[in-house]
């Protein structure tokens, strides 16, 4: 049975768990209209098939063909990597593209991820991350067909998205066809935050899209191809086996953690929100247990939560403030309860994070404006603008991103 989920906010009811939880409350509340009624659905994997799921519909694609395989550690159906599975089904799998965190996703975020041989099949491992983010015409030498399976979690600045993109390019340009397993977004229920602009185009940011685009991430290739995207507008030959049983309206809980530091549901909802402060002298948690969960840094008056950052192999080595206590707030219970039904960015923290610290100077770092994909957002915070005269400012072009995203989507939307 679907569990339905329908949580209703009056602003009277909310009150005490908004103060409970919201950072430097007493300087301000989140306005009445982000207190509304939401209703999703929440879905397990046991509630629909994601493509790769679907082989009657692409096995006879690949039969006979010599084939590559961009995936990592969520490539997964069911309990099985799909790698395994394709091989076991006769498909002539010849190499292996891996993503950021490598293809066991066992690397640090922005960890140099080195080429080599997956000890299970033996097969080659091209790393797509690093100084080779694009595949060269001598790496797709004999490839007939690259078969793309990755989970997404839906934000401009989540880097898998960005590989997906130089691999389409790469396969238009050698005139070989790519074919995108979909996967649902756990965070496709909604639309929001700054549109990229070109000059901050980066790894973190490749195209002109807010930072939660709404998508799976077989809608975006499509937008990518349909839109022109890829260098000289070159386009892609792209087919996407689409997710039996998913919209826009549902709240996928997913199965395997997306990356290292993103270890669980509320981590992944909080993560869109949580990512600016990647750009300032706020930790978000790195080397805890609870990364994307809880905010603070030395010296932090506010708050009540402690959290000292050790080194975790595989997901935080070196992370920020190493060793030191941090002073800040908890907010897995935020993440889980709240943030998933409100339907936009919470930039709330961000902005009252700016005000409470003393060293304005070095609060952002240079990556902040990569991150929100232009240089207003940092002005507007140094400005004192408030988060409705921020959120004002976005709503012409992400009006226009609406209507391009519609163009391409696969699923019923949630609007």
């Amino acid at each position: 049975m679907q569990k339905k989920v329908n949580l209703i906010f009056s602003w009277a009811s909310a009150l005490p768990f908004l103060l409970l939880f919201t950072f430097f409350s007493c300087n301000g509340q989140p306005n009445k209209q982000q207190l509304k009624q939401v209703t999703h659905i929440v879905k397990t994997p046991e509630q629909l098939k994601v493509g790769a799921e679907r082989m009657k519909l692409y096995l006879p694609k690949l039969k006979g063909k010599r084939v590559a395989f961009a995936g990592n550690h969520t490539s997964m159906i069911g309990n099985t990597h799909l790698v395994d599975t394709l091989i076991a089904s006769g498909v002539n799998v010849v190499k292996i593209f891996s993503p950021e965190h490598g293809f066991r996703g066992s690397a640090d975020a922005g960890e140099t991820v080195k080429s080599g041989k997956d000890p299970k099949t033996g097969l080659p491992i091209v790393s797509l991350y690093g100084n080779n983010h694009k595949p060269k015409p001598e790496q797709l030498q004999g490839v007939e067909i690259v078969v793309f399976d990755i989970q997404d979690v839906g934000t401009r600045f989540y880097t898998y998205i960005s590989t997906m993109t130089y691999i389409m390019e790469a396969c238009a340009e050698q005139n070989i066809p790519v074919l995108v397993l979909d996967r649902p977004n756990p965070n496709g229920h909604y639309v929001d935050g700054p549109i990229l602009e070109e000059k901050f185009k980066s790894f973190v940011g490749m195209h002109p899209v807010p930072v939660v685009h709404g998508m799976t991430i077989g809608e975006y290739a499509q937008m990518v191809n349909g839109e022109g995207w890829l260098m000289d507008g070159v386009k892609c030959q792209l087919e996407v086996i689409k997710v039996e049983d998913y919209s826009h309206i549902d709240l996928y809980q997913l199965p395997v953690k997306p990356s290292p530091n993103l270890p669980n549901m509320s981590a992944i909802y909080l993560y869109p929100s949580l990512c600016f402060f990647e750009g300032t002298i706020v930790s978000v948690g790195r080397g805890t247990d609870y990364p994307f969960q809880v905010i603070g840094y030395p010296g932090l008056e506010a708050g009540t939560f402690e959290f000292t950052p050790r080194s975790i192999e595989g997901a935080a080595k070196n992370p920020p403030y190493l060793g030191e206590k941090c002073n800040g707030f908890d907010l897995r219970e935020f993440g889980s309860i709240y943030i998933k039904n409100l339907g936009q960015l919470y930039i709330y923290w961000l902005i009252e994070a700016y005000k409470e610290t003393t060293d304005k100077e070095g609060f952002f770092n240079n990556y902040f404006n990569s991150l929100a994909g232009n240089s207003t957002l940092k002005q507007q915070i140094k400005d004192g603008k408030t988060e409705d005269e921020i959120r004002k400012s976005w709503q012409p072009e992400l009006k226009k991103f609406k209507d391009i995203r519609k163009k391409y989507l696969l699923y019923k939307d949630f609007e």
